[in-house]
């Protein structure tokens, strides 16, 4: 299973020797991951340096490298050039889609990321049934704001009446920026894998945001981040440090239901957007979104020395 490597001490100094990326504090080398079992490398301290060969050799593999902010929401990341045989004709489809194609696909999305946001609130033990009607009033294109509505119950429901989403917060509020970088990076490497550009998206048109349609196909998937971080609260952890990172960061060994079939979310994000990208060319939005959380309970392990994830 591809792991999702993060650094955040200061200091390190960051190089590819022979297949493996290693990770070396003062000369001396702190730990290594091959190259080809890393999904993405998330980069926090801002002490860090590089030689041009890790984003030469990660690029290669289609492995997106993120730089994140204070509140450990991403700022930049690192986009390969090349990626899927079939790219230049997937961008082509990508860019002749109709409207009303991405109006279907919006809402397909928006309704299963309420669907998912209610199997969290049942896993709590609260009652979500409002949310699958309202999953069901969900149109093409999202007009009456539904997705808005959901989130307005969801959140107080989840974390209590007295949290309000905001990304620039800290404690539980930093969490989630955290574990939407991973998710959005694991997402990021997938559109880059089926040959799409992350920029064109299907709704979020913030022209300064590169990774627009990063952020439209991550959003089915968003709740399992929650839940992730619900678990997290109950146990007392509230802040981001490294075991709360690393727990995060194993959010893509989690298993998810699409029919009869459960499989990890990278894979099952490979799945959904590899369906984006031959809807955008067939002209028909037929999606392999997800239809709940099985969370077994798995986590990664660290690299050769923590002080390198």
């Amino acid at each position: 299973m591809e792991r999702i490597v993060d650094i955040e001490t200061d200091g390190l100094f960051l190089a590819v020797h022979r297949g493996f990326l290693t990770v070396s504090e003062a000369g001396e080398e702190r730990g290594r991951i091959a190259l080809d079992d890393i999904g993405a490398l998330i980069v926090h301290a801002h002490g860090t340096s590089w030689s041009n060969s890790v984003f030469t050799r990660l690029s290669e593999r289609a492995v997106p490298v993120v730089i994140c902010g204070t509140n450990h929401a991403p700022v930049a990341c690192v986009w390969p050039l090349e990626g899927h045989h079939l790219q230049a004709a997937r961008m082509r489809a990508q860019i002749a889609a109709t409207r009303p194609l991405g109006k279907q696909i919006w809402a397909r999305i928006v309704a299963s990321k309420i669907r998912m946001q209610g199997d969290v609130l049942m896993r709590r033990g609260v009652e979500a049934g409002a949310f699958d009607m309202l999953a069901r009033k969900v149109r093409s294109g999202d007009p009456d704001n539904v997705e808005a509505q959901a989130a307005r119950r969801y959140w107080k429901a989840l974390f209590g009446p007295d949290f309000s989403r905001d990304q620039d917060a800290a404690g539980l509020n930093g969490l989630l920026n955290y574990g939407y970088a991973v998710l959005r990076a694991i997402v990021s490497r997938a559109i880059c894998a089926a040959g799409l550009h992350p920029t064109i998206s299907v709704f979020h048109s913030n022209r300064a945001n590169a990774f627009a349609l990063s952020d439209d196909l991550m959003e089915p998937y968003r709740p399992l981040v929650d839940e992730l971080v619900r678990r997290l609260a109950t146990e007392g952890a509230t802040e981001v440090n490294p075991d709360t990172k690393r727990q995060l960061a194993a959010i893509s060994t989690l298993d998810l239901t699409s029919g009869d079939i459960v499989s990890p979310l990278a894979v099952h994000v490979q799945r959904f957007v590899h369906s984006v990208a031959t809807s955008f060319e067939s002209g028909e939005a037929r999606l392999a979104l997800p239809a709940g959380l099985v969370f077994a309970e798995r986590r990664e392990e660290a690299l050769d020395d923590p002080a390198g994830t």
